[in-house]
């Protein structure tokens, strides 16, 4: 065996050692979900065929043709007992694919489908799209909604300068995609996510209006509106279904994370919201929940974020971001909820429908002062010296 060979061979030993490294629960979590110790997938977790020439005529030092950046962001469904992540992969290049990875379980193991997914693309191009939310919706389709984005043709001149609006697809077997005309709007749209059923006979869409690329703007919130037509759908009489608050999480923008999980209490949705601070954005995960005949009627929000980036999550392209777009409820009703820390890797934390619905409906919701958020606290302490004091006297 060639001295190149063996180097090959070593590459590939390291390479299944990370694929097949067992994952591990978090202890002394916060009692809401367990995170588990390792990332799901990274940039290493790509198939060697992706980034190596394994031909040592062309490739004699075995160098990365092309690389791979970060993995993260990705949507998430279950089919034939797998548990399949639509991930975001960013080359090197910064242009971002869709990838399918599976998993036995969920927590671990997962990889790459052997080529990455192949999107369609529309009459007007795009540079980059990102971000998908997978909805399996009763009219028999698995629908990817997306952020298709290009460069903004009223500013030649500026090269940051970009549009966002919401690519959509769909496909019975992730592998092969109709691509269907992007949604309509009047604004930018970068988070849309298809509710799972339909509502009063027509498709509806979480949205997220916004002004700029980036910024929210005069928008205020996580969206909502009906549409007849999926295959030419456009936003129509769009209403603000959860607000942005001052000096909150959401201060600056929130958005849909993915489609929300029915339960017989109501509607879980997992949501991220964006505040300012001195080094910059903060990303944060929250939770909320809406009513079973009303999904745009808000029946509970807790107060404060659901999940935060800790330890070394916190470091990474994007510091100091938490994002989620994608969750799995089981039939026995655990909750595999994907996030994504640092615009860099994927997680998993683990929870369930019991849990997730008693974190909803009995955490205090956020009063919007200093002085609401110390009643609540004085509360708990209350109840629990009521329940020390009724302990000791039995």
């Amino acid at each position: 065996m060639s001295d190149f060979q063996d180097r090959v061979k070593a590459l590939h030993e390291r390479h299944e050692a990370l694929l097949t490294r067992k994952n591990e629960p978090v202890p002394c979590g916060n009692g809401i979900y367990e995170k588990y110790r390792y990332p799901i997938l990274t940039a290493e977790h790509t198939p060697l065929e992706w980034r190596y020439d394994f031909s040592e005529h062309d490739n004699p030092h075995l160098m990365q043709r092309i690389m791979m950046n970060a993995v993260f962001n990705a949507g998430a469904i279950k089919m034939d007992d797998k548990y399949l992540l639509v991930c975001r992969v960013e080359g090197a290049d910064r242009k971002s694919f869709f990838a399918v990875a599976e998993s036995p379980d969920g927590i671990q193991g997962f990889r790459f489908w052997p080529e990455p997914i192949t999107m369609p693309d529309t009459d007007d191009p795009v540079t980059n799209v990102y971000d998908m939310r997978l909805t399996q919706h009763e009219d028999g389709w698995i629908y990817g909604v997306f952020c298709a984005e290009r460069h903004d043709p009223s500013q030649p001149g500026d090269l940051s300068a970009a549009t966002a609006t919401a690519g959509i697809a769909r496909t019975h077997d992730l592998i092969n995609w109709e691509r269907l005309p992007d949604l309509r709007s009047a604004s930018q749209q970068r988070n849309v996510v298809l509710h799972p059923e339909f509502v009063d006979g027509r498709y509806a869409f979480y949205t997220r209006p916004q002004d700029g690329f980036v910024d929210a703007g005069s928008g205020g919130g996580i969206g909502w509106t009906l549409v007849d037509d999926i295959t030419n759908a456009a936003v129509t009489g769009e209403r603000i279904i959860n607000a942005r608050h001052y000096h909150t999480i959401t201060e600056v923008k929130n958005g849909e994370g993915p489609h929300p999980l029915k339960t017989p209490q109501g509607w879980l949705h997992l949501a991220h919201g964006v505040r300012g601070t001195a080094d910059g954005l903060r990303y944060v995960l929250y939770m909320y929940m809406t009513a079973l005949d009303d999904p745009t009627r808000v029946i509970a929000q807790p107060g404060g974020y659901f999940l935060v980036p800790e330890g070394q999550e916190y470091v990474g392209d994007v510091m100091n971001v938490a994002f989620a777009n994608g969750w799995i409820m089981d039939d026995d009703g655990r909750v595999l909820i994907y996030y994504a820390t640092a615009d860099t890797r994927m997680h998993v934390a683990v929870s369930s429908v019991d849990r997730l619905t008693d974190y909803c409906l009995h955490t205090p919701q956020d009063g919007l002062t200093t002085a609401a958020s110390v009643e609540a606290i004085k509360r708990l302490i209350a109840k629990n010296h009521a329940n020390e004091a009724k302990i000791e006297n039995r």
